[in-house]
């Protein structure tokens, strides 16, 4: 079957409000996925299909089952399952957007990593549409928490990437436990004997819809990708955007959420930025869109959807602040940008859970992306100066300034100051928010060595598994795990680069290191690697972190929460330095300065050692935890180098 592009979504049999949604987010015309599925699920027929992310299907199956909905209802109708978290939401956002002219009709996204109380309040709105993973859906199901009873659409979203994740298994006992009569449609960009076995035994004579890939490769545009690390992502941001030249730029984001947050961070930076998400009407959106394309506006931060039929020869620069979940999406993206004959420049963000990401793109463009440094404090100054030197330059050539010469003998003082000295000044003074002369960089921002990322991103891509649950769920280990043979242990950061913070929340609030090192590393994007020695203490805890912690990371931190309390992160000064630390008995109590001294806290507390003789015949106030679980029992000798808290 072959359907022409001609045909519009009106003529597919969809709803008016959902048609209005549509015109609200840009989308003009069916794609050919769109095009071949949504009448077969219109009309209640399963549908196989096999197609590559990125063609358009999150519409292809959303737009029919939302058709066919009973929004009276408040109870699941459809059931979407989906990999990883970051597809969940995506399209947990997209089905949002498509619904938001359906009165009443609600969808909530439930994945591994969000706080149950979150998920359970939302189940409890009733709502219709539910899209989850695997290990999350199966979970609220065992529990009683999800009810399944009144399904009548179910969708398996990459189903060959949930079978290459080990996900299969949870989707099949998922799928024996809904209604029998049910519409299933399910996407794949292969079809392994697995999937085929799924599509036999619980699809009844689904119709194929087979999609070829259109990925073309743009050599007119210049690629590069940034290994997130050390800084938020934010930071990076601006530091990347000053290092740049560029007329306009887009900048692409998951969520709508985040094209606030990055316009706002932008914003404050002192760029003229907006927002664009599915969230505007449209004459808000045309507005937006107008203001780019005359110049009012620099920079746009658009999801996806958004940013459909996005057209503006001015676009230079495409910064994919979250790397996409596939291929065509990321070619999608960059194709903004090169329009009218004009060169092009497209900047990726990869964080190191999202490196199978990365290779995807690279095979799928035949291409290898290169790597680039996040642009230095250094590289900052000469590029502020020499755009300084440029507006001087410029009103040396245009500008009458003998009045100015004459302001000028005036200014100098009664000891006759030199001329030097007097511009020295006035540069001073003119620089304005941005100095020219940038603090040097501090140390956690500097970026790990290329091989240590490939050998994390090489490890079975463990990371970039969606559903695995929340930290603060994982039962806590007996123990240490013993060090791999013959792999030598991280050395520590020297203390002499850190500072100590403190943070009110301790073991008596069931926090444990893993917690704090998952807030630390996850809220403020800084790697475990540049966390020192974190010590557990009864309501509260110390951890020591690099020097030079910016401010916004620092109040971030103030406000973030470990389980459901706040940190209140308080700086109390230098860390003590790793030379002055002395390897004392087990058991031996504090940890000493170097003047013999115990180091405390408070006036009736000391530090313990976590040793073979902690805790025997005493009190055990202060507990210092560096990888181990003292609590569950940990009986080592000390060693002479000073194992790291974050290689727990």
């Amino acid at each position: 079957m072959t359907t022409e592009l001609e045909t519009s979504f009106a003529d597919l049999g969809l709803s008016a409000p959902i048609i209005s949604a549509l015109t609200d987010l840009g989308y003009e015309k069916p794609s050919p996925i769109q095009a071949e599925c949504i009448p077969h699920l219109l009309s209640g027929r399963d549908v196989l299909g096999m197609a590559q992310t990125g063609s358009g299907k999150t519409a292809a199956f959303s737009l029919p089952l939302l058709h066919n909905i009973d929004a009276s209802l408040k109870a699941p109708q459809i059931l979407v399952l989906a990999p990883t978290r970051e597809l969940a939401v995506q399209v947990a956002e997209a089905m949002t957007d498509f619904s938001k002219h359906m009165h009443g009709v609600n969808v909530v996204a439930l994945y591994g990593g969000q706080r149950y109380d979150v998920q359970l309040r939302a189940l409890r709105q009733g709502p219709q549409v539910v899209v989850g993973t695997p290990g999350r859906l199966l979970d609220h199901l065992k529990r009683g928490t999800l009810n399944l009873s009144n399904l009548s659409g179910l969708v398996l979203d990459e189903a060959d990437e949930m079978l290459r994740m080990g996900f299969i298994e949870d989707v099949e006992t998922i799928m024996a436990q809904i209604p029998a009569e049910h519409q299933t449609a399910l996407f794949s960009a292969t079809m392994p004997e697995a999937i085929r076995r799924i599509t036999r035994r619980f699809m009844k004579d689904p119709q194929e819809v087979r999609i070829q890939s259109s990925i073309t490769t743009r050599p007119d545009i210049s690629q590069s990708y940034w290994t997130v690390h050390g800084m938020r992502k934010n930071e990076a941001l601006v530091r990347f955007l000053e290092a740049e030249d560029f007329d306009a730029a887009i900048i692409f984001v998951r969520t709508k959420n985040a094209t606030l947050e990055v316009a706002e961070a932008l914003e404050r930076s002192g760029y003229s930025s907006a927002a664009l998400n599915g969230d505007m009407n449209q004459a808000l959106r045309e507005q937006t869109l107008e203001r780019l394309k005359d110049g009012r506006l620099d920079i746009l931060i658009a999801t996806d959807v958004a940013a459909r039929g996005l057209d503006v020869e001015r676009i230079s620069l495409v910064v994919n602040y979250d790397i996409p979940m596939d291929s065509e999406s990321y070619v999608h993206r960059i194709g903004r940008t090169g329009r009218a004959g004009r060169a092009g420049r497209a900047l990726l963000f990869v964080e190191n859970r999202e490196r199978r990401l990365l290779r995807n793109v690279e095979r799928t463009m035949k291409l290898t992306i290169p790597e680039v440094e996040l642009p230095t404090a250094e590289v900052l100054g000469q590029r502020r100066l020499a755009k300084f030197a440029a507006k001087v330059q410029q009103q040396l050539e245009s500008s009458d300034l003998d009045q100015y010469r004459a302001l000028l003998a005036q200014l100098q003082p009664a000891e006759e100051l030199d001329v030097e000295t007097l511009a020295a000044a006035l540069l001073k003074m003119a620089q304005g928010e941005r100095p020219l002369i940038v603090a040097a960089d501090p140390i956690f921002k500097s970026r790990p060595p290329r091989r240590e990322f490939e050998d994390r991103a090489d490890r079975g891509d463990r990371s970039a598994r969606g559903d695995r649950p929340a930290r603060g769920d994982r039962p806590a280990r007996d123990g240490d795990r013993p060090a791999r043979d013959g792999a030598p242990r991280r050395e520590r950061r020297d203390a002499g680069e850190m500072e100590l913070y403190r943070i009110e929340v301790g073991r008596d609030d069931g926090v444990e290191v893993r917690h704090i090192v998952g807030a630390i590393a996850n809220e403020g994007d800084i790697s475990s690697r540049y966390i020192g020695n974190i010590k557990l203490f009864g309501t509260h805890s110390t951890i020591e972190l690099p020097k030079g912690m910016p401010g916004e990371i620092l109040s971030h931190f103030t406000r973030t929460r470990i389980l459901n309390k706040p940190m209140n992160m308080q700086l109390m000064g230098d860390a003590v330095p790793q030379s002055d630390r002395r390897e004392r008995p087990a058991g031996a109590g504090g940890e000493r300065r170097g003047n013999g001294a115990p180091r405390s806290f408070s006036g009736d507390r000391r530090e313990g050692g976590a040793g073979a003789g902690a805790g025997r015949g005493r009190p055990f106030n202060g507990e210092r935890r560096e990888g181990g679980n003292s609590a569950a029992g940990d009986r080592r000798p000390p060693s002479r180098t000073p194992r790291r808290t974050t290689d727990a």
